[in-house]
């Protein structure tokens, strides 16, 4: 089955523009995601949000949102106020400079998207794909969507694009930060060292070859509540062929256009996120429990 797209945009430098389709690179299967759900009823318990102050409860329309500067003390703004600040979004991948892939370290990577060419734009696609290549370079580029500017490099990926989601210089922390401590490392002890090495070192990476553990657990229990066929399959997809969670993740690229779908709360954040495994202890009067499937009249859920 053909990958979705799940955004598009517009790749350019000088007078060369190059219509894409955004794709997922992949799938996070190896989330269960769960609901908070009351133990009594079995329903799904809902969000409130409740003063610090005065202990009252609090409608979204009273909501502001504040930057803490100070312990308790907020600089509060507007809607309007933050809109004026936000990166108006564009579809257009601008790119700045070409450089030497093995020049950008492997630590400013943050996500990965394929590239596909869009309507018209298979021609010069395969001609920017091509050119990099041949150059042994990719392309730094800046995106912005909803509000915020990413930076991003375009690769060569066998005979098409990828596009890396890049961390900012300032975003990163100095390995010097990591206390290491003292040590002398003795001939023998190195020599043996080097020697496991080599008895477990293989010629190639193959993924193929390790697998969720934790998560086949926990869908072949799912499996003995609901009966055979049910176990570690790719049944926890969403009905329509997406992964859970996908597309656009927040603070992602693809938010601008795969996130439109998602409710104001979602986008402002205010929506409590579903509980996974680091889940807080479990309040007296609920349970939690993972979704399994869609009924007509809402979520298959086991308690």
């Amino acid at each position: 089955m053909s990958a979705r797209p799940i955004g598009t945009a517009t790749v350019s430098f000088g007078l060369v523009s190059v219509p894409v389709k955004m794709y997922s690179a992949a799938e996070p299967k190896s989330k269960v995601s769960f609901n908070w759900v009351h133990r009594d009823c079995g329903s799904r318990l809902k969000q409130q949000y409740v003063c610090k102050k005065d202990g009252d409860m609090v409608e979204r329309e009273d909501m502001v949102k504040g930057y803490e500067f100070a312990k308790d003390q907020y600089v509060i703004f507007t809607p309007d106020e933050l809109k004026a600040l936000e990166e108006k979004a564009s579809e257009s991948v601008d790119i700045a400079e070409f450089v030497p892939a093995e020049q950008v370290e492997r630590r400013y990577l943050s996500k990965i998207y394929y590239l596909g060419p869009d309507k018209g734009g298979e021609r010069a696609y395969r001609l920017l794909s091509k050119a990099l290549r041949e150059t042994g370079l990719s392309a730094v580029a800046r995106y912005a969507a909803r509000g915020k500017q990413y930076l991003v490099l375009i690769r060569p990926m066998g005979d098409g694009l990828a596009m890396e989601q890049l961390h900012y210089a300032d975003e990163l922390r100095s390995f010097d930060e990591v206390p290491i401590g003292e040590g002398t490392v003795k001939d023998e002890e190195l020599q043996l060292a080097v020697q496991l090495i080599g008895q477990a070192a293989s010629e190639e990476f193959r993924p193929e070859d390790y697998g969720d553990d934790v998560r086949k657990r926990m869908m072949e229990r799912r499996g003995d509540h609901f009966g055979p066929g049910r176990g570690a399959s790719d049944s926890d997809r969403r009905p329509d062929g997406g992964a859970e969670g996908e597309p656009g993740q927040e603070g992602s690229p693809a938010d601008g256009q795969a996130g439109q779908a998602h409710s104001q709360e979602q986008e402002d954040g205010l929506q409590a996120p579903q509980g996974e495994l680091t889940d807080p202890p479990l309040p007296p009067s609920g349970m939690i429990v993972f979704e399994v499937g869609r009924t007509a009249g809402g979520r298959l859920t086991h308690r």
